[in-house]
Order: C-alpha cells, then sequence, then structure tokens
C-alpha cells in the first residue's frame, strides 16, 4: 500500500492549508509583479499553462527535471547538469526557478537542448497537468524543496524523485519539525538524500527520511566555487576602468548586501578614507530593485558614485575614480571580486543567514563576514578551522577587521590562500551525488 490508512487526512489536510495560504499569498505576487518589471513574464507557468512550442519542445524527448529555487541553487544545478551531460551526452532537461532573478539567469546560460519554466503551485491539478506535459524520467530538488504534492504524485507514476545538495537550516528545520506529520508521510517517498553535512543528514533522518537512503556527499557550491573562469571577468576590468579605477588603489567590496548593510559600509569608508585615501567601495545588493533606496543612501553620504548599469563598454573613463560603484546589474558580481581587496559578504551583520562566501574565496580572497551566518555553519566551520575568514559581532569589529586587512597585505594574502586551498580540498560532491543518483536513473526504461 503506497500511503497508510491515515494518509488521505494528510493531504487533504495539506491541499486546504495550501489553499488557502496561496490566496492569502496572492495579492503580494501580483504586487511583486507590478514592482519587478521581470517577474510578470512567464507567470501562466506556475499554473501548469505553457506555449504551444514549450509544449514541443516536453514532447520530442524524455527529460530530467530539476527544481532550483533562485541563483544559488540554479549555479549548483548547471554545474551538475554539464557533469551528467558529461557521462549521457543525450539526456535532456527542464530547469524550474521560483524567482525572477532564477529564471532570468536560466534562460541565459542554459544549454539549447534544455528547457527553463517557473516552478508549478504545489496542487493536484496543477501538478498532474505539468507532470503529464513533462513526462519527466526523473526529479531532482536542489538544497530542500520538499514540495508534498509533487513528491507524491511523482512517486505514483514510479518517477524516482532525489533530494542533491541537501541543506536544513536551524530555521527549516525548526519549521519542518512542525509538520512532522506530513515529512513522515513525504521522505520516504524520496528515493535519494544527498545532503551537505552529517548534520543536515541526521536533520532529514529525524524528519522521517529512512536512514539507508541518506548520503553525505558535502557542499557541491565547492565545486561551483573551484570554476572561476569566465568571460565576464573582461566586463569587470572595463566597468572599473571606467569607474576611474586603477589597479593599485584598494578596493572595499560590499557583496550580496542587505537593508541596512550599505549602510554600515559607507560608514566603514568614511572612517577609513581618510587613512586609505585612494580606497574605493563597491556595493552589490542582493536583490536589484532596492536600488533607488540605496541611491537615496548615497546622496545623503555625499560620496561621489557610479551605477554600472550607466557605463558603457569603449566609453571615456573618468578624470578621477568615484567613491562608489553601485553594481545594480544581475550575474556579474562573481567577476568582482577578483578585484577586490577585501570583500564582506551581506545577509550577516544586519540580517540573518547569510550568503554565499565561496565565490570570493575562489579568488583567494580576504572575506569578512557579520555574525549571523546560520545557512552555512559546515562552510564557515571549514573556513574557521583554517583561518581563512574573518566574523565579526558588531560595526565596530567590522571597521577593525577591514583597517587590519587593508593594513597588512601578507595577512590579506595568507588568508586568501588558506581560504582557496579548503575550496580545493573540499571539492568532489557533485561526482559523489552523480555517483549515486545516475544507477538508479540508468535503470530507467528509455521513451
Amino acid at each position: 500500500m503506497l500511503f497508510g490508512d491515515d494518509a488521505w487526512m494528510i493531504w487533504w489536510f495539506y491541499n486546504a492549508l495550501f489553499s488557502v495560504g496561496f490566496l492569502l499569498l496572492l495579492p503580494r505576487f501580483l504586487l511583486r509583479m507590478r514592482r519587478r518589471g521581470g517577474y510578470a513574464r512567464d507567470f501562466h507557468h506556475r499554473f501548469g499553462r505553457y506555449r504551444p512550442e514549450l509544449l514541443a519542445a516536453f514532447s520530442e524527448e524524455a527529460r530530467v527535471w530539476v527544481h532550483a529555487v533562485s541563483v544559488g541553487e540554479l549555479y549548483v544545478a548547471l554545474k551538475m547538469m554539464d557533469e551528467w551531460r558529461a557521462v549521457q551526452p543525450d539526456v535532456r532537461f527542464v530547469v524550474s526557478v521560483t524567482t525572477s532573478t532564477g529564471y532570468t539567469l536560466a534562460r541565459k546560460h542554459l544549454d539549447p537542448r534544455d528547457v527553463a519554466i517557473y516552478f508549478p503551485v504545489d496542487f493536484p491539478p496543477v501538478m498532474r497537468r505539468v507532470l503529464d506535459a513533462i513526462r519527466p524520467q526523473a526529479i531532482l530538488l536542489v538544497e530542500v524543496e520538499l514540495w508534498p504534492n509533487l513528491i507524491r504524485l511523482a512517486r505514483e507514476r514510479d518517477v524516482p524523485v532525489f533530494l542533491v545538495n541537501g541543506r536544513l537550516s536551524d530555521r527549516s528545520f525548526r519549521r519542518y519539525q512542525k509538520v512532522r506529520m506530513i515529512t513522515r508521510h513525504l521522505l520516504p517517498m524520496v528515493d535519494i538524500f544527498c545532503m551537505q553535512s552529517t548534520i543536515d543528514a541526521d536533520r532529514v533522518i529525524a524528519l522521517g527520511a529512512p536512514p539507508d537512503k541518506v548520503r553525505v556527499t558535502g557542499s557541491a557550491k565547492y565545486d561551483i566555487a573551484a570554476d572561476t573562469e569566465s568571460g565576464e571577468g573582461e566586463v569587470a576590468v572595463e566597468m572599473l576602468r571606467l569607474a576611474g579605477f586603477t589597479p593599485e588603489q584598494p578596493i572595499l567590496l560590499g557583496g550580496s548586501t542587505w537593508p541596512g548593510e550599505e549602510e554600515a559600509l559607507l560608514d566603514v569608508y568614511k572612517g577609513l578614507k581618510t587613512r586609505y585615501r585612494d580606497l574605493s567601495l563597491i556595493l552589490a545588493p542582493r536583490h536589484v530593485e532596492r536600488v533607488p533606496e540605496i541611491l537615496d543612501l548615497l546622496k545623503k553620504s555625499a560620496r561621489s558614485f557610479v551605477r554600472r548599469s550607466t557605463l558603457n563598454p569603449g566609453g571615456t573613463p573618468r578624470s578621477a575614480p568615484v567613491d562608489v560603484l553601485l553594481l545594480d546589474t544581475t550575474g556579474e558580481l562573481r567577476q568582482f571580486y577578483r578585484h577586490a581587496d577585501v570583500i564582506f559578504i551581506g545577509k550577516s551583520l544586519t540580517q540573518h543567514g547569510g550568503q554565499n562566501i565561496l565565490e570570493p574565496a575562489a579568488f583567494a580572497k580576504p572575506v569578512v563576514v557579520g555574525p549571523n551566518m546560520e545557512n552555512f555553519k559546515s562552510i564557515m566551520a571549514d573556513f574557521l578551522a583554517a583561518g581563512a575568514v574573518v566574523q565579526i559581532e558588531t560595526l565596530q569589529g567590522l571597521r577593525r577587521a577591514v583597517d587590519d586587512l587593508l593594513a597588512n597585505p601578507d595577512k590579506r594574502e595568507a588568508m586568501g590562500l588558506s581560504a582557496a586551498r579548503v575550496i580545493r580540498e573540499q571539492q568532489g560532491a557533485l561526482k559523489r551525488t552523480l555517483d549515486a543518483v545516475l544507477p538508479v536513473c540508468t535503470l530507467l526504461p528509455d521513451e
């Protein structure tokens, strides 16, 4: 029997609760569509409605469905798909994302043979329509995206489901514990769990995953970070030239910043500018829709600034460097890390959770973070043990840390080399993941 005697009540409860929640959140979705220029594009995907050309692409060949919420998960998915295709060249993918930023990047970076869609609403009629259209050979959920109807309906169709690069933050674990009556029925339907750490593995087992289905494969983000070659590096060089920056002047970069952190960095910059007269600051907010509020902040700071979006390649550089370069574009931050001297990673000082420190570390750069890196516990443990990151508690601590690194080039170099070494030593998660997934997929009948 696929479900226990009381399982139908669980799914009825979930679907009723989901329906009410979706209706309550619908005004928020509509407001977001209005605020974000690209959010409304292909919004019909969320209800399993696709244009004829997309339906034709689905019907041409069977595909593996990979779901990646946003940018970070998408990069993991793209790298994994490349490595999968190296083993099975004929495999085709459909990639679903939740955010408009992720959708834009997916359309930009996907192989022409693959298809990008928005993730559909997890409601039975919608999910059945999507599964009928895609006819997936397998479903891969990147990190932790446990959608009950998708998993349940896939199981009914004998479509294997894998959780890859799985991670359960403190916050996520607490939330899932509150609905363990659902997870204890749901998780046994997943075929394999590839978790980032033993902590993540223990947590998913505590929620109901069968221990024999759980693997510890490490964090695939180490594999992503190791790939530091990209043509976008030339774009960063050109933008710095146009902003008037010279190779000799030191750069402080705030990457993936959240509300309150731009103000903190401007305060630090103001305090250090008297000592490091050539110091420049790059601000890269995590969400570009916050650019208007950051512009207001920059205007009040009395600092000269320029927006990346206003710089045109091949133009005439400024006669003198601006104080602040505002990176108001998507998908370019990674290559600006290469040219910074000290990097602060956001969502860690005034917010909670943290952002990815591996990208700047891959360029052998010293990284400073705030106290709130809950979403990257295992990675932070690796870096702290190697002396490859500075974690501060307060704004004053941030200023002291940046000052210390700017004043000590040898320390910056040593930290950066330690960070790059950690990444090299921790690679291999994607290979271990594919070693677990591919044997199951190769047993599937050809369509």
